[in-house]
């Protein structure tokens, strides 16, 4: 019996010991800030008065203070000159599984709520699906007490050339989109542009991605992204009115890199 218990005592050990450097060869983490010091633009102002829905869009935080004109804040700043919204990826790995996996189910899910697309940025996958989802609904309006009409509009953007990708009705609260995106000039550097055909203050954009290894700076600017493989990458750091910035990343193994980006 105790020649028993000490092999299975000894598989265990082995196990974990084997165990050990795998899990140290998980990757690295990135983490640091992004700042923008050029000037802040003023928001863009729309009339609620203008849009459909106008008292139900009206409960949304971003409004002047009559409470009757919506603020679309494209760029966010806080004290220190943190960006907020900046999405953060690695440039240089293009992951085969994450690619086919986006095919089959949406990286991110975009919602519309109280009239506003969240995340206002976020990423996208070129051949990969896009899902976006209805929040909203207005129980004081019978014509949208079941939902409020979004019309979610995709473009594939580079400067000023664009081409549609879809341009779907969702009628009533839980309707949901998942549509393929081709992003044919993502190779050129195009992103995805979302706008509501029934509001034009809900836009929102993507940065098309090859991989899993991005993430979205805080109010503050301050951004993590975990898991990294080790070794030297491109990383880029991009807002879609603000700008971008590139810059070498060396990741270790279990360790974690400061990079922090200026867009000026």
């Amino acid at each position: 019996m105790r020649n028993r218990q000490s092999l299975t005592m000894s598989l265990v050990v082995g196990a974990m010991l084997l165990a050990a450097p795998m899990m140290a060869q998980a990757g690295g983490t990135i983490k640091g800030k992004v700042t923008f010091s050029g000037k802040v633009p003023a928001p863009k102002e729309f009339a609620f008065g203008k849009f459909p829905n106008a008292d139900f869009c009206k409960k949304n935080e971003s409004k002047s203070a009559d409470g009757n004109t919506r603020l679309l804040k494209e760029v966010e700043v806080d004290g220190s000159k943190g960006l907020k919204n900046a999405v953060v990826a690695v440039t240089d790995v293009q992951d085969k599984g994450f690619v086919d996996g986006a095919k089959k189910a949406a990286p991110v899910n975009v919602v519309a709520e109280l009239c506003e697309f969240k995340p206002f940025t976020g990423i996208a996958v070129s051949l990969g699906m896009f899902h976006v989802e209805n929040h909203d609904a207005d129980p004081d309006d019978p014509k949208s007490k079941e939902g409020v009409l979004h019309n979610p509009h995709s473009f594939d953007q580079l400067g000023a050339k664009s081409s549609t990708e879809f341009n779907i009705g969702l009628a009533k609260k839980g309707d949901s989109l998942d549509k393929p995106v081709k992003l044919k000039m993502s190779k050129k550097g195009s992103v995805l542009r979302l706008q509501c055909d029934q509001h034009e203050y809900m836009q929102a954009w993507y940065l098309p991605v090859t991989n899993p290894h991005f993430g979205t700076s805080g109010a503050d600017g301050t951004f993590e992204i975990k898991d990294v493989p080790a070794g030297k990458h491109k990383v880029k750091a991009w807002h879609p009115i603000a700008g971008e910035v590139e810059a070498d990343v060396d990741v270790k193994d279990g360790g974690t890199v400061e990079a922090n980006f200026e867009i000026k």
